[in-house]
């Protein structure tokens, strides 16, 4: 009687713990889907998404840097909801929601029903899955591939069906549609798989290689476009963005892995990699999840060393860690209730803190204030604000001008603003950077900016380091001969800043010497400085071509007293290639008396005057004015 009623109570303690944990998921679930909703839809587009765009409005079987489906995606968002943002992001953030309820199924499967809900909610947690779907970005499909192959491949070890083929049919179909990453999914997934005795045998069943014939199918319409383009995509992909050499900065994508997934959720997960695919009583496909995520994670922290450093990947190991979320809970349990709180609180943190990024970058207020700062979006800011001067400037224009962008990324942002995907882009190494030359040429959208119209074109120094921006000014003036005076277009203290040139039609460069937009350097005081009443601000400008008459020292925006300037300083040395006729003297100096100015923080600038008559703000720097 006594083993009955502990047997009772033990019951009632599972499904207690069951439906606790159900409720959670449900309200977490709920939650975060409303609240990405809210941040999808005041978060400006990302430079990606914005190509992702532009590549839906041209339908195509693949594209450059990618299968169809994302740019198919973002076409469906915007016929169903109009040009917005979170239309265009609508679709992804329906696809994300669904994967935590394919790990709650997973888990509770094959470690129980708490399991389950534990596990969908530690997918609800961690910020690389929790903050999936906000942007319109290709890992958002292939994540649910992965998720799909996972479960059928799992349903597969236990018994083999039409229907669990199906399923692996499509996650293999839809995965070959997202991303040429998906490929190192499959190939960890067979690597998984013939570690396992069961999973040998699995792969010597024709079912199963139908299912994977219908996947290698899928990658037929990137196999043509390669095929018609000389590989272009494929030399991208595999050779042309990756160094293919050993780099100590792969030590950094290891260290941001805790911050990504939160520390203590990084090490149950690894330690599920590490001890799940010998654990006693784990069956097959409880071993097959730590197997697949295990040898996934370790492969791409192995290629870290040798892969992309420029461009971010800190999100590749999402698969990986979906499989292990799978198994995660079964460890958990063994864990003090102490740790697992901890865990449980460092998440939530960690969620919050990814969610209010997103949120600071929709937020000029809350943006403002990392503009000097390295995690300032950049990528994100700046495009309705350009938007807006574009349609001013365009209007004061000659009828039937047309614009012309600096990069891709300038391209791209404006036809989403504008509602028009086809402005032509000039060439540019951002283009090469990240696979985007070839499919603008297809398009018959680059070019050198020769126009039998007057146009109107868009750059952004930032595009280009700052050792190679009068490279780049020089480059345009080949192009077009000698510059006009930009329009500036300067948001969040000038950390995002855009040169608006109006240019007559052109058959051919004008004549003339370079003449480019100004560049300057303040090196005194430094970014950050904290400063008293009587502060000294010294450093150099120039503007070839034609040299510069003054410069103006400006705090918080407004004009503040004009430097000395002419002084002796030759940069020469740094700048050999600039032709401005006042080399040397083209330092500055200014003596300002802050006395009547509120102590805080502010913001220095410069104003630079040439002497064709231009005028142009200079980036902003933080000063700390104490007494």
């Amino acid at each position: 009687m006594g083993s009955s009623l502990n047997g009772s109570t033990g019951s009632v303690a599972v499904v207690e713990a069951e439906s606790w944990w159900r409720k959670c998921f449900l309200l977490l679930w709920a939650s975060a889907a409303a609240i990405k909703l809210l941040v999808a839809s005041q978060l400006p587009l990302f430079v990606d998404e914005a190509f992702y765009w532009q590549e839906g409005q041209r339908l195509a079987p693949a594209y450059s840097d990618l299968p169809g489906l994302t740019a198919w995606l973002t076409r469906l968002g915007v016929e169903l909801g109009g040009q917005h943002v979170l239309a265009l992001r609508l679709p992804f953030l329906a696809i994300a929601a669904i994967i935590p309820w394919f790990v709650v199924r997973m888990s509770a499967r094959w470690f129980g029903e708490v399991a389950g809900w534990q596990a969908g909610v530690l997918c609800l947690l961690m910020p690389l899955s929790g903050t999936l779907g906000l942007l319109a970005v290709p890992d958002v499909p292939m994540a649910l591939a992965a998720v799909l192959c996972l479960h059928a491949v799992a349903r597969l070890l236990r018994q083999v069906n039409a229907f669990n083929a199906v399923e692996l049919a499509f996650g293999l179909a839809l995965g070959a549609l997202s991303h040429y990453r998906f490929l190192g999914v499959i190939g960890m997934g067979l690597m998984a798989l013939l570690l396992l005795p069961q999973g040998r045998r699995l792969l010597r069943d024709s079912r199963v290689w139908m299912a994977l014939s219908v996947g290698v199918v899928a990658w037929l319409p990137l196999l043509a476009w390669n095929a018609d383009n000389h590989d272009a995509g494929l030399r991208f992909q595999l050779l042309d963005r990756h160094p293919w050499r050993f780099h100590l900065e792969g030590l950094f994508f290891l260290l941001i892995q805790p911050l990504m997934v939160t520390p203590l959720l990084c090490g149950l997960l690894w330690l599920v990699a590490w001890r799940g695919g010998r654990e006693p009583g784990w069956s097959a496909p409880m071993r097959y999840f730590a197997l697949a995520g295990g040898v996934s994670t370790a492969m791409i922290f192995t290629l870290g060393f040798f892969t992309d450093i420029e461009r971010i990947s800190f999100h590749w190991p999402l698969p990986g860690y979906l499989a292990l979320l799978v198994a995660a809970p079964a460890l958990l349990a063994g864990w003090s209730p102490r740790w697992r709180r901890l865990l449980w609180a460092t998440m939530a943190m960690g969620l919050v803190a990814a969610m209010g990024y997103y949120a600071m970058a929709g937020s000029p207020g809350l943006r403002q204030s990392l503009a000097d700062n390295k995690f300032y979006p950049r990528n994100f800011i700046g495009w309705e604000p350009l938007a807006v001067a574009v349609r001013d400037e365009l209007a004061q224009m000659p009828e039937g001008s047309r614009l012309l962008a600096g990069s891709f990324k300038i391209g791209a942002e404006l036809g989403f603003q504008l509602g028009d995907p086809d402005i032509a882009v000039l060439p540019h190494a951002l283009n090469d950077r990240h696979g985007r030359t070839a499919q603008l040429a297809l398009w018959g959208l680059i070019g050198d900016g020769r126009s039998e119209v007057p146009q109107l074109l868009v750059v952004n120094p930032a595009d280009q380091r700052f050792r190679d921006l009068l490279a780049r000014y020089h480059q345009l003036c080949e192009w077009f001969g000698p510059l006009p005076g930009p329009t500036t277009v300067s948001i969040d203290h000038g950390r995002q800043r855009f040169l608006l040139f109006r240019l007559p039609a052109l058959s051919a460069p004008q004549p003339g010497p370079c003449v480019t937009p100004a560049i300057a350097w303040v090196d005194t005081p430094l970014p950050r400085q904290v400063v008293g009443d009587r502060l000294e601000v010294t450093g150099w400008a120039f503007k070839d071509g034609v040299g510069l008459r003054s410069v103006e020292v400006l705090l918080d925006g407004q004009p503040l007293q004009l430097a000395d300037y002419g002084r002796a300083l030759d940069v020469r040395a740094v700048w050999p290639a600039s032709n401005d006729p006042q080399h040397p003297h083209v330092g500055f100096a200014a003596q300002l008396d802050l006395s009547a100015v509120p102590a805080g923080t502010h913001w220095l600038g410069l104003r630079l005057h040439g002497n064709d008559g231009s005028s142009e703000d200079w980036a902003q720097q933080r000063i700390e004015l104490r007494r």
